[in-house]
């Protein structure tokens, strides 16, 4: 994982999010607080289009300020089924 943070390339932000994804589910504010990533939903949209599968779940969060937030995304990385082999 790029653990540097300042680092804002596009591909530094997906390694970054993806290794978080690995650990547990992450949802926007916290992608943007934590990993610095100003626009998770696109990085999300990359990891998918590279052949990730991610689940986004709506929830309610409330933010820094005190003011509660509905419809958030909670992004969650899922595994894909190993295909059943045919019995010879």
């Amino acid at each position: 994982m790029d653990n540097n943070l300042a680092n804002t390339s596009t591909d530094a932000q997906r390694s970054r999010l993806l290794a978080r994804l690995q650990v547990a589910p992450i949802d926007t504010f916290c992608a943007m607080r934590e990993l610095n990533i100003c626009r998770p939903s696109a990085r999300i949209s990359e990891l998918r289009a590279a052949g990730h599968a991610i689940r986004t779940q709506r929830i309610s969060l409330t933010d820094d300020q005190g003011r509660t937030h509905h419809g958030i995304a909670m992004y969650v990385l899922t595994t894909c089924a190993e295909p059943a082999q045919a019995e010879a």
